[in-house]
């Protein structure tokens, strides 16, 4: 993983144990972070295509057909 998105993530759950107080803005609060951490778990970067000159050749073979 990149090491900004795994410092974001490191930064969000220290503000969420920070935010530890019973009043309603301090809970809004802790569920918003804890909802963002949720999130940056879920994503999955796409895989981007290698940018090289090797070319497949069953890709090759199923043009060709």
């Amino acid at each position: 993983m990149n090491p900004t998105y795994l410092l974001a993530r490191d930064h969000l759950q220290r503000a969420a144990v920070i935010l530890q107080g019973a009043d309603q803005q301090s809970r809004q609060l802790r569920h918003i972070i804890e909802r963002t951490i949720g999130l940056m778990d879920d994503f999955r970067p796409e895989e981007p295509e290698p940018r090289d000159n090797v070319f497949e050749l069953n890709a090759y073979r199923h043009l060709r057909s």
